[in-house]
C-alpha cells in the first residue's frame, strides 16, 4: 500500500531493529490496561419536566493495552469514538463503566487528589492547534503552566527548560514571548507537542495532531512524535484518520466502529492480512497514487485497485443495531450477527496479539480482494460514468 506523503525514516535502522521489537514486546511493562471503557452520554428530553431518554453510546465496552515506549494505533471512521476515548485514557471525561489501570493503579474514578500525580504522566496533543492554545498567553507562558502547576523547577530554571522545549520541537527559543497568532498552523501545533512535554510524561494520547494541517506540514509533525518518541521512550496513543500516517507511525493498531475495537494487531497483521471485513473497507478506501500506463507509454496498467464501498452511514449511536454493529452494512451478514455480538479473540492462523471480532471473517489477504458495491445509488453513477 502507497504512503501518498513523504516521511523521513531511517530505513536501516527500521528494519534491523524490527524483528527486536516484536522480540522484545512482550518483555515491556504494561503501561496502560483498559477493560469494559463506555461512556454513555445522556439524551435529554420532555416539556416542562425534562429528563433522560436515551443515551449516545459513543465507547461501549473497550478494551485496550499499551506497552511502555509503545505506539498504539487507533482509527475508524469519524463518530465511532476515538476522541472520546482519548479523553477517558486521560481522564478529561469521567467513564459510565469499565475500568482504567495506569501503572497497575486503577484511575478509573479517582479523585483531584489520586490523579495529581498521574497526570504529569499522561499529557494529550489536541487536534486543532487553533483553539488549544490561549490566545491571551505567550508561549513561553502556555509551555511553562504545566510546571507551574505540578510544582516543578527544573534545573536552570522553567525558563530555561521552555527554550530547550521549544528547540526540541524545532522552534526558534528566540521566540519565546511570542503569541499563538503570531505562529502557522504546523508551528503552533509543534507548541503543543512542547506543552505536552514539559512534564517529561510516560504516555501521550495524540488525537488527531495532524488532521488540520497541509500534507508537507503532516509529514514534519509526524516525524517529529516519531524522533521524540525514540529520544525519550514515550508511549503513545495515536488518533488518526490517515491509514498511511498510522501505518508509518504505529507498531500495534486498533480499528474502531460504532464505540467497539473490531480488529487490533501489529502493523503488518492489520495491513497486510486483515481478517475483518470493516478493515478491509477501510483499507481499499486508501487512494493509491500509481500511473495508469507503463513507464514505455504502451500498455495500461492490468487491474485496477479493488474497492468496497459501504452502503449508507454509520448507524446512530444512540441506537445501535443488536450483535455486530458493523452487520448493517457488512456484505457477509448473517442471522448470527444479529442475534450474538462477536468476541473479539484470536483466529485460526491469526499472529499473537492480532484479535478480531467477527462471526465471518475474510481471508487473511489483501490481494485477493474483490470489488464489492453494497450502494444501489454508487453502482447507477459508475453505470452512467461509463456511458458516451
Amino acid at each position: 500500500m502507497s504512503n501518498d506523503i513523504s516521511l523521513s525514516k531511517d530505513s536501516g535502522d527500521t528494519e534491523d531493529t524490527e524483528a527486536g521489537k516484536d522480540a522484545g514486546a512482550t518483555a515491556r511493562e504494561t503501561l496502560l490496561e483498559v477493560r469494559g471503557l463506555a461512556k454513555h452520554f445522556p439524551v435529554m428530553g420532555g416539556f416542562p419536566i425534562r429528563r433522560q431518554i436515551g443515551a449516545v453510546k459513543a465507547v461501549d465496552g473497550l478494551d485496550l493495552s499499551v506497552r511502555s515506549g509503545e505506539s498504539f494505533g487507533l482509527v475508524g471512521e469519524s463518530g465511532c469514538g476515538k476522541s472520546t476515548t482519548g479523553r477517558l485514557i486521560t481522564r478529561l471525561l469521567e467513564p459510565t463503566a469499565g475500568t482504567i489501570a495506569y501503572r497497575g493503579q486503577d484511575i478509573t474514578h479517582a479523585g483531584r487528589k489520586e490523579l495529581a500525580p498521574v497526570r504529569s504522566e499522561i499529557q494529550m496533543i489536541f487536534q486543532d492547534p487553533y483553539s488549544s492554545l490561549n490566545p491571551r498567553q505567550t508561549v513561553g507562558t502556555i509551555i511553562r503552566g504545566p510546571m507551574e502547576i505540578n510544582g516543578i523547577d527544573p534545573p536552570g530554571g522553567r525558563d530555561q527548560r521552555v527554550r530547550e522545549l521549544l528547540e526540541t520541537v524545532g522552534l526558534n527559543p528566540e521566540h519565546y514571548n511570542r503569541f499563538p497568532h503570531e505562529f502557522s498552523g504546523g508551528q503552533r501545533q509543534r507548541i503543543g507537542v512542547a506543552r505536552a512535554l514539559a512534564l517529561e510524561p510516560r504516555l501521550i494520547v495524540a488525537d488527531e495532531p495532524v488532521s488540520a494541517l497541509d500534507v508537507s506540514i503532516q509529514a514534519q509533525v509526524v516525524n517529529l512524535l516519531q524522533q521524540v518518541q525514540r529520544d525519550l521512550g514515550i508511549a503513545f496513543v495515536f488518533i488518526a484518520h490517515d491509514l498511511a500516517i498510522v501505518r508509518h507511525f504505529s507498531e500495534r493498531i486498533a480499528v474502531m466502529y460504532l464505540g467497539k475495537i473490531v480488529e487490533v494487531g501489529d502493523r503488518e497483521s492489520i495491513y497486510v492480512r486483515p481478517r475483518h471485513p470493516y478493515t478491509h473497507a477501510l483499507l481499499s478506501a486508501v487512494p493509491e497514487v500509481e500511473p495508469l500506463w507503463q513507464t514505455d507509454g504502451a500498455a495500461p496498467r492490468a487491474e485496477a485497485k479493488a474497492r468496497i464501498r459501504l452502503a449508507g452511514d454509520v448507524p446512530s449511536p444512540v441506537n445501535p443495531p443488536s450483535g455486530c454493529h458493523f452487520r448493517t452494512r457488512c456484505w457477509k451478514a448473517t442471522e448470527v450477527c444479529a442475534e450474538e455480538e462477536p468476541p473479539l479473540v484470536r483466529l485460526d492462523g491469526a499472529a499473537e496479539g492480532h484479535l478480531t471480532a467477527c462471526h465471518h471473517p475474510e481471508e487473511p489477504t489483501v490481494t485477493g480482494r474483490k470489488d464489492v458495491v453494497l450502494d444501489p445509488s454508487l453502482s447507477a453513477l459508475e453505470d452512467r460514468s461509463d456511458r458516451p
